[in-house]
């Protein structure tokens, strides 16, 4: 699989990427999307996921309740008054976010009204959702392991994996430093899976450059960058996340900084349940052909400025994501 020809890119600087991303916000250009028309058919919405959702007018979208800039619960906003969405449920002026904005994208080119639930991240990622929700946009990367129990679209954004440190330390230089050292990432994450030595991501050849690690898993990585926040090996070594992650954490004036080094390349997708009682394939191909179209229009890479302070969509729009042959 040839899909990640800049694959090179990850010996770059950290710094570069971000100023590369930076310089593309100056010459973006504005879209307005018209809603895609979906041909009517007859098909039963007890079989069929995309039916069940236009019958009932709402797209119910898993994401998390605090990982921004990627999702994050607006304190004090009410729901809609008018809204179709279950008491249990958020709505869209709720949350805020990449992940949100897009899974509010595709709701509306569905013609449906987004709702929102935030169950664990172990949850989300293990499959077998019983039904409960339609999607999960949360920025899940695509490995081989999870190609088992869930169905990927088109990623929507890729990014680097970094490694914080505590900005007082001046002895962690590379990967290979923090070997044997207490490393906090989150439970069920793609960062575990490397510290395992077990990723695998579709189109990488991995080095899995820190050996035997003290693995430390949290539910997600917040609380792994407050315990590194406490001081310079207080709690913890080193925290493993995405590159948005560890920007908006320093912007945040948190006491950390990035090594120049990222670990592995991550490519980034809206899931669905292979297990669903109702066929889930007509909705992944048409949430697949809505974020390639969103890549075309460049309404992506506004919504990745727009939130993540960069462009991350570009090698996401250039994923071969027929070649995982997921669907017969």
């Amino acid at each position: 699989m040839n899909y990640n020809p800049l694959r090179g890119c990850l010996k770059l600087s950290i710094a570069l990427f971000v100023i590369t991303g930076f310089a593309l916000a100056a010459c973006l250009p504005s879209h307005n999307t018209p809603v895609t028309v979906l041909p009517e058919d007859h098909r039963d919405y007890r079989e069929d996921k995309m039916a069940e959702i236009q019958a009932r007018g709402t797209l119910i979208i898993a994401t998390d309740a605090d990982y921004a800039p990627q999702s994050k619960l607006v304190p004090g906003v009410l729901p809609s008054p008018d809204t179709k969405c279950e008491p249990s449920q958020y709505t869209a002026d709720q949350f805020t976010g990449l992940d949100v904005a897009v899974g509010v994208e595709i709701a509306r080119r569905l013609g449906v009204e987004p709702c929102f639930v935030t169950p664990p991240w172990s949850q989300l990622v293990a499959g077998n959702w019983g039904d409960n929700w339609d999607i999960h946009a949360g920025s899940v990367a695509i490995t081989y392991e999870r190609l088992n129990v869930l169905y990927f679209s088109q990623p929507y954004y890729a990014t680097p994996t970094v490694i914080l440190i505590h900005k007082e330390n001046s002895v962690f230089k590379t990967p290979e430093d923090l070997s044997g050292k207490r490393i906090g990432v989150c439970a069920g994450c793609t960062f575990e899976a490397y510290l395992q030595g077990v990723l695998q991501i579709p189109g990488e050849k991995l080095k899995y450059r820190i050996q035997n690690p003290q693995i430390v898993a949290y539910e997600n990585e917040d609380p792994a960058i407050d315990a590194l926040s406490i001081g310079n090996g207080a709690q913890l070594d080193a925290v493993m996340t995405i590159l948005p992650k560890a920007l908006t954490a320093i912007d945040a004036g948190r006491p950390i900084k990035m090594m120049d080094e990222p670990v592995s390349f991550e490519y980034i997708s809206v899931t669905l349940d292979r297990s669903s009682r109702r066929d889930p394939t007509r909705l992944l191909a048409e949430i697949t052909y809505f974020i390639q179209q969103m890549h075309r229009t460049g309404l992506l890479k506004k919504l990745s400025i727009q939130y993540q302070g960069l462009d991350l969509t570009q090698e996401a729009s250039q994923f071969d994501i027929a070649s995982l042959n997921q669907t017969p």
